[in-house]
């Protein structure tokens, strides 16, 4: 994995070289259009942390805002993306009491739904578009593949929150797989009963709470596409909203591109190109693309080893995850 991250850093390294060499231009920017910006993306995490809280049906914040920065840092600083942070959320929230099961359920739901509503988001352009806004037909693609994944993640969603033979299957095969890896393990209850108690669990939350979820969601979306928007503002670029839309959309799922830690250099690489295709001038979109990182990807890794701390202080001793959502 290594290696695979230090080759693609060498391919994507000219695209990282001209962004940040346009760090010292930042100088021109009127510093307070930091403040709106560093406002849109706090808002974006404040978003995921609430729909969080609901999926776990819990009123905490600090346990599920500590454990998502840390998490969103650590795979942001690591090869492996959203499976090396999830992997530590789902171990901080465990430490703080949270089941395994129905944590690891209620962030799979999370996932599936920001994912599925950040591909939904072309939808809001589809208007403009088929009463003559001009969009190149790069974006247009990105567009309608992006709304062809909203579908099928929708789908899945929604058949994971239903069926509950698929559950079980999923159940049987964790337990298939941990009798070979850990044959002399006793285990209470099988991992079918566990998921599947789990998966009721944050239905329930998620249905009961949907008038909240579903905002929030989208908002964790929409609030970072802002802070996108209010970065082309500030250095001087002035585009149309919708397309800035599309180009920030096809800009998030090369973030999700698990090669480089948190997208680094493929996102520097997309976003500038894509924000081109929309009309903004390369210089523009490079420094604004600089802006735009800074706040949503580096400013967050220090964010993140607070976060940490502050939990581990909190939570000093290793605990089994027996309480149920409060």
């Amino acid at each position: 994995m290594l290696l695979i991250t230090g080759v693609s850093l060498y391919v994507v390294a000219p695209s990282l070289i001209a962004t940040f060499g346009s760090l010292p231009q930042l100088e021109g920017v009127f510093p307070a259009w930091f403040v709106p910006i560093g406002l849109f993306e706090a808002l974006a995490f404040g978003c995921i942390w609430l729909l969080i809280r609901v999926a776990l049906n819990t009123d905490a914040w600090f346990d599920v805002a500590s454990s998502q920065l840390a998490g969103n840092a650590l795979s942001h600083a690591l090869p492996g993306g959203a499976a090396t942070g999830g992997a530590l959320q789902i171990r901080m929230l465990t430490r703080a009491g949270y089941p395994v099961a129905t944590t690891t359920t209620a962030l799979t739901a999370v996932g599936l739904l920001s994912t599925a509503t950040l591909f939904v988001l072309p939808l809001l352009a589809l208007p403009a578009i088929l009463f003559g806004l001009a969009v190149s037909s790069e974006l247009l693609r990105g567009a309608i593949l992006a709304a062809i994944l909203a579908v099928f993640l929708l789908g899945s969603g929604s058949v994971l929150l239903t069926s509950d033979g698929i559950i079980r299957a999923i159940g049987h095969g964790c337990d298939w797989v941990l009798r070979r890896v850990r044959p002399h393990h006793q285990r209470s209850s099988s991992m079918a009963d566990r998921l599947l108690e789990s998966r009721n669990v944050v239905r329930r939350s998620l249905s009961a709470s949907w008038k909240v979820a579903l905002p929030a969601a989208f908002g964790n979306q929409l609030f970072d596409f802002l802070a996108l928007e209010t970065s082309l503002l500030a250095v001087g670029a002035h585009v149309n909203l919708l397309l800035v839309l599309l180009a920030y959309v096809a800009a998030s799922a090369l973030a999700m591109i698990p090669i480089t830690p948190g997208g680094l250099g493929f996102v520097e690489a997309g976003l500038t190109g894509v924000l081109a295709l929309a009309g903004v001038s390369a210089e523009h979109a490079v420094l604004a693309t600089l802006l735009y990182r800074l706040f949503s990807y580096w400013l967050p890794l220090p964010a993140g080893l607070v976060a940490s701390i502050l939990f581990s202080r909190r939570h000093p001793g290793t605990t089994t995850g027996t309480v149920g959502a409060v």
